[in-house]
């Protein structure tokens, strides 16, 4: 992927030494999106946690020149219905210097690949803010659409 404003990026799977920038990622994705302050002690075990635990999810890292660049995590929904498993996309965050120039682009396209690879995924979700129009305009780009369903939660933990 290069010409003047794409970049060449690799994609990987996360390790336990990529916790500092993916919990710097989520930190800053709670401000930009929701004008949250997550609580970082939390948030850093949450991170250890899912590296930790391959059955609950999964984070990838997009790195441009050596240098990581964006991240996503994946969990996975049992869908009884279709014998199989959604993959659902949480956590998108690029670091801002680097946004509109190939750099989710190329993240997306690497756990679609991966997914569909799986032989079990049989589809790739994300939920996202229903006024986040640049993200919305980003996703569909790359061939994603509304599900028809609405998101709806009912929230235990206290700040969460």
């Amino acid at each position: 992927m290069s010409n003047n404003n794409r970049l060449d990026v690799h994609v990987r799977d996360a390790t336990l030494a990529d916790a500092e920038f993916i919990v710097a990622c989520n930190a800053r994705l709670g401000e930009e999106t929701e004008d949250k302050t997550l609580d970082a002690r939390v948030l850093a075990a949450g991170v250890r946690r899912g590296l930790g635990r391959p059955e609950l999810c999964r984070y990838f890292i997009a790195e441009v020149n050596g240098q990581r660049a964006a991240t996503t995590m994946v969990t996975y929904e049992l869908t009884d219905w279709r014998d199989g498993v959604i993959w659902w996309l949480q956590s998108v965050y690029v670091l801002p210097e680097l946004r509109r120039r190939g750099v989710f682009r190329a993240l997306y396209r690497h756990v679609d690949s991966v997914a569909r690879s799986s032989g079990e995924a049989r589809a790739l979700r994300l939920y996202v803010r229903s006024d986040n129009a640049r993200a919305i305009r980003t996703y569909t780009s790359l061939g994603m659409g509304p599900t028809g369903y609405e998101v709806l939660e009912d929230t235990w933990r206290a700040g969460a």
